[in-house]
């Protein structure tokens, strides 16, 4: 298993792994990047192509996971919170203090092949190195918390046990049933990781 940025390049896999429906009824993984109104108006092709631009620019992303067969199988959203619009007027992601610095993980697709494999946890991981070498401060999520079985398309912003396990300690509980989690990057981290 290995990690790469959506870029340019990668962005045959990142559309082989969404398949030609953009997953969660074309979202393509713009849905906190516009805001509501320009999420309503790009419909699918919008937003895939408001993604692809973004990748074409060399923007952050996120990061998929590719297979030993290079075959993507993972997908996870991470990039600076200003790029994220719409966490602005979101209750569960609400600022909780200075936001200078901190990046975003936002969401998690994974290909029913590699489902209930870590695959989650292991692309969380990657992606505080990725945005630790970018100069973050900190990392934030805003998982759910888990109570009894939620359906797989609940879970696309993680669990919080899933960031606690990760290193990220809870900020605070918000309803319903979800949490804002953080994850502080020390400076001799984010030397160490470039």
């Amino acid at each position: 298993m290995r990690f790469a940025e959506l870029t340019d390049d990668t962005w045959p896999l990142f559309e082989r792994l969404f398949g030609p429906g953009g997953v969660q009824g074309g979202c393509w993984c713009a849905f906190f990047r516009l805001t509501g109104p320009e999420f309503k108006r790009a419909g699918k092709d919008g937003r895939k192509a408001h993604v692809r631009g973004e990748a074409a620019a060399g923007k952050p992303l996120g990061l998929l996971a590719l297979a030993d067969d290079d075959e993507p199988v993972g997908w996870v959203a991470v990039s600076p919170r200003p790029d994220n619009p719409r966490l602005a007027r979101s209750p569960v992601a609400a600022s909780a203090g200075d936001q200078a610095g901190v990046w975003s993980v936002t969401c998690f697709y994974i290909d029913r092949k590699a489902r209930r494999q870590g695959l989650s946890g292991a692309l969380l991981r990657a992606a505080v190195e990725f945005a630790a070498r970018r100069g973050a401060r900190a990392v934030e999520g805003y998982p759910v918390e888990v109570l009894g079985k939620r359906p797989g398309a609940d879970l696309y912003h993680g669990t919080v046990s899933m960031f606690e396990k990760a290193g990220f300690e809870l900020v605070e509980r918000r309803p319903p049933a979800r949490a804002l989690m953080r994850f502080r990057v020390s400076a001799d981290e984010n030397a160490g990781r470039r």
